[in-house]
């Protein structure tokens, strides 16, 4: 049987979810891939069986809480972005605080600091982001902008070790063919860019990671890189 690569992500994610859900029946506590997957899996399965976007987006919030997850997943997992086949077309479903009930704080591997904690408030730096792409993009607080959609123009070497100046959770959405000005900020905590695109996956300020990262980008033809 012959498998686009969007059905073998889809087949991917249902395998990881059905782990995730035979561990929970189990009473195990699930971790971040675990409670992911779950998450946007129920989402998809919610958008086959008829429901609209809201209602499918309900579905993913409701299908875990903080006693679910091993401790810390809850500061991590606060949003879970999916694309799901409704039955008018495929859409991206994006659910904020997916889980709740985070407890940890700056201490959570990979928070951003607040600004209280700096000496001095980190200066903003003010980038316009043009989508070049047909359909809408949301790019969450804190996904490292660098590695943000490879269609979303600007200056992507300003955006290395950043994120949006936006509230933990919220989203920034990037309507087909406009240009938004957006505030970026330096990430914080231990400065670690794991997954995302995989342009870093790793410490962001190791020597030769932001030239290694941005060869990667020109080679996987980013916009602005």
């Amino acid at each position: 049987m012959r498998l686009t690569p969007t059905e073998r992500d889809r087949l991917l994610l249902f395998t990881a979810a059905q782990l995730a859900r035979a561990r929970r029946a189990r009473g195990l506590r699930l971790n971040v891939p675990e409670a992911t997957a779950l998450i946007a899996d129920t989402v998809c399965e919610a958008a086959r069986d008829g429901a609209r976007l809201a209602e499918a987006i309900a579905a993913g919030r409701a299908v875990l809480g903080p006693d679910d997850v091993l401790p810390g997943v809850a500061d991590i997992v606060t949003q879970v972005t999916v694309e799901a086949v409704f039955d008018d077309g495929s859409r991206l479903a994006v659910v904020t605080d997916p889980v709740g009930g985070g407890s940890l704080g700056d201490a959570a591997p990979g928070a951003v600091v607040s600004r209280s904690a700096w000496e001095q408030p980190p200066s903003p730096v003010r980038v316009q982001v043009l989508n070049t792409a047909e359909v809408p993009i949301s790019v969450s607080s804190h996904f490292h902008f660098f590695e943000v959609n490879p269609r979303l123009r600007f200056p992507r070497q300003e955006g290395y070790g950043m994120r949006l100046n936006v509230p933990a959770g919220a989203t920034v959405r990037f309507d087909p063919g406009t240009t938004v000005d957006v505030e970026l900020i330096p990430i914080g905590g231990g400065r670690t860019a794991i997954g995302f695109a995989g342009l870093v996956d790793g410490p962001l300020d190791a020597p030769g990671a932001k030239e290694e990262a941005l060869r990667r980008a020109r080679a996987c033809g980013y916009e602005g890189a």
